[in-house]
């Protein structure tokens, strides 16, 4: 089968052509691109590249009460400050000084100019949650910024919330926040920035790692009782705030995928993607009632139902294309219906379209699309749909389940995923 040549591949970020890239942010649920298209600095994946001029920076004088010197690097447009408001009398403000060695990177929901990249909502199904709608968001305008150094090793850390166009960022009365032994502050934001490492990579042998809680100053912590209490967790001393190839960061409405420039050199690319598709067809794969051939569509109609589409029953993983056993209407209609009877085994499951996955960074390996997530349908390697399946994801404010990397829809069924069973042609 195919397999993903090693050659022409750089073995680091500073080998490319052009600005060097730290890494790229990809949200889970978006097979490729947003549902209403990728435009601005609201996409569904968003390349950190060294800018040209460094914009980081770091922590400098921090002043305990409400002096002059304190107001003034508050309402100073050119000077970043955190202000920690302990009581109606006290606040600390922490000024920040440039660092030329780093770039900052923010992320949120506002579309103010100090955010470099545009998150909002996303909704099972690789639906999202547009302008106007009337739920609320669980996203923060200034969710949170990454800050990458210019030099090898290039590494990136994360930190919660972002400054806003005013070069600030405010923790409120309400905010849990706290004094430190060496002084300094620190303090969480409202609904927090959860972030998961994998353990032994992002690689075929990798393991879900533990989520933590990450806080202002970029510290860790194990999780609140609940997304937004005031109390925090547990402070994980060895555990640092660098992001690993494979990093998940959860905003608590959107979880991002981080991959490091030489793990994405690595993982198979679009047109890999569309090489092992080709393959699959070319299998010439048969639906064992109609007889006719299955094809999977093209990934610029990946969310099209064609009439060669192949379709499986997902508790047994038997291919068909549709057809109307056991009296059903049109695929339309069976795309929502629960279960059905597979003419092969006669067990009992979902009836669904399959659906090529197409976002390459989800992938682990570039080995063939063999597995599909039940109940979504979405199609990829066994050793990306096991791993995904392994990871619990967070999900509104109080829970976890696995989901699909594609479209995040809740998994179901003991292991989340199942393999395929294509009959070939009988010529």
């Amino acid at each position: 089968m195919f397999s993903l040549g090693q050659e022409n591949i750089p073995s680091s970020p500073a080998s490319t052509k052009g600005p060097v890239k730290y890494g790229e942010l990809i949200v889970l649920g978006c097979n490729g691109s947003l549902p209403s298209g990728d435009k601005g600095r609201r996409k569904s994946r968003f390349a950190l590249s060294r800018r040209n001029k460094a914009n980081g920076v770091k922590p400098s004088t921090v002043h305990s009460s409400c002096t002059p010197q304190a107001a003034k690097a508050v309402s100073n447009k050119e000077q970043h400050s955190i202000s920690y408001t302990l009581s109606r009398a006290q606040t600390v403000v922490v000024e920040y000084t440039q660092d030329g060695s780093t770039d900052m990177f923010q992320i949120g929901r506002s579309t103010e100019i100090p955010i470099d990249y545009v998150v909002t909502d996303t909704l099972p199904g690789g639906q999202i949650q547009v302008d106007g709608q009337t739920v609320q968001s669980t996203i923060s305008r200034f969710a949170c910024r990454i800050i990458c150094q210019r030099d090898a090793p290039f590494t990136a850390r994360i930190y919660a919330a972002g400054f806003d166009s005013s070069k600030n960022i405010f923790l409120g009365e309400k905010a849990a926040k706290w004094r430190m032994q060496d002084g300094h502050m620190d303090g969480l934001t409202t609904n927090g920035v959860l972030v998961m490492h994998p353990r032994q990579g992002f690689t075929q042998d990798s393991k879900p790692g533990l989520w933590r809680e990450i806080s202002v100053c970029g510290n860790v912590f194990t999780l609140r009782e609940t997304r937004s209490s005031q109390q925090r967790g547990k402070m994980m001393e060895p555990e640092c705030n660098e992001l690993v190839d494979g990093s998940l960061v959860d905003l608590c409405g959107a979880t991002l995928l981080w991959r490091t420039a030489e793990g994405l050199a690595h993982t198979p690319t679009v047109k890999h993607l569309e090489a092992l598709r080709q393959e699959l067809n070319a299998g010439r794969p048969q639906c064992p009632v109609g007889l006719n051939t299955l094809a999977f569509p093209s990934m610029r109609r990946k969310d099209v139902l064609d009439e060669k589409q192949p379709w499986a029953y997902l508790r047994c993983g038997h291919v068909h294309g549709y057809h109307g056993w056991g009296g059903r209407r049109n695929p339309e209609v069976e795309a929502e219906c629960q279960e059905r009877e597979c003419p092969m085994c006669r067990t009992r499951g979902p009836y669904k379209p399959l659906w090529l996955g197409c976002e390459a960074a989800f992938y682990l390996d570039a080995e063939p699309p063999t597995h599909t997530f039940i109940p979504c349908g979405h199609v990829c390697s066994a050793k990306t749909a096991a791993y995904w399946s392994q990871i619990p994801l967070p999900h509104g404010t109080h829970t976890f389940h696995s989901a699909c990397p594609f479209c995040i829809e809740a998994l179901s069924g003991e292991a989340g995923c199942i393999k395929l069973i294509f009959q070939s042609p009988l010529d």
